[in-house]
């Protein structure tokens, strides 16, 4: 079960992002992911912990800034809640125009999200999921077996044929019913 410790981060007089299918705002959230992933990546790093992943998304509460963190032996909750303390500080410091967001620092879980290059070799042979911005033989949504990846091509085996797909398009990919280290 993934593990969770958030705080609503209120800024008055700040909009919330536009449609997350409009490319502008959709530019201006991989952006801010890229800097709060920069940002994060050696905190994590410093306590031990790897980032797995980060996601800036609208949900029905409004905009969420998700993190998950992994560690050999597995993330605690008290792991979430230290992590988070210290990126409201840092993200509050170095980020202060951002768009009100909830934050939450997680455990990956069993379908534990893929957003590194690295990751898409390292879980080869694993079931995922993964979801493109643009669609690649007329789909969007893949479901299949990791095969790698060349260059910036992610390999996927679905239906007995290997489909490549562009990474800087990946909107979102997870594997299946993940359940061990690798």
């Amino acid at each position: 079960m993934a593990k969770r410790a958030g705080k609503r981060k209120e800024k008055p007089g700040r909009r919330e992002a536009n449609r997350p299918t409009d490319p502008e705002t959709l530019k201006r959230q991989r952006a801010f992911v890229d800097s709060v992933t920069g940002l994060a990546d050696p905190l994590c790093a410093a306590e031990g912990m790897e980032l797995v992943h980060v996601e800036y998304q609208r949900e029905p509460g409004g905009l969420t800034l998700r993190l998950y963190l992994d560690k050999p032996g597995g993330v605690t909750l008290d792991d979430c809640v230290d992590i988070s303390r210290q990126l409201e500080d840092i993200l509050d410091v170095h980020a202060p125009d951002a768009p009100p967001y909830r934050l939450e620092v997680s455990s990956p879980g069993i379908d534990r999200p893929v957003g590194k290059l690295d990751d898409f070799i390292r879980f080869t042979g694993h079931q995922a999921k993964i979801r493109m911005v643009t669609p690649v033989g007329g789909r969007k949504n893949f479901t299949g077996v990791l095969a790698g990846a060349i260059d910036e091509m992610v390999q996927i085996q679905v239906d007995n044929e290997t489909v490549s797909l562009n990474f800087s398009d990946i909107t979102r990919a997870r594997l299946i019913n993940y359940n061990g280290e690798r």
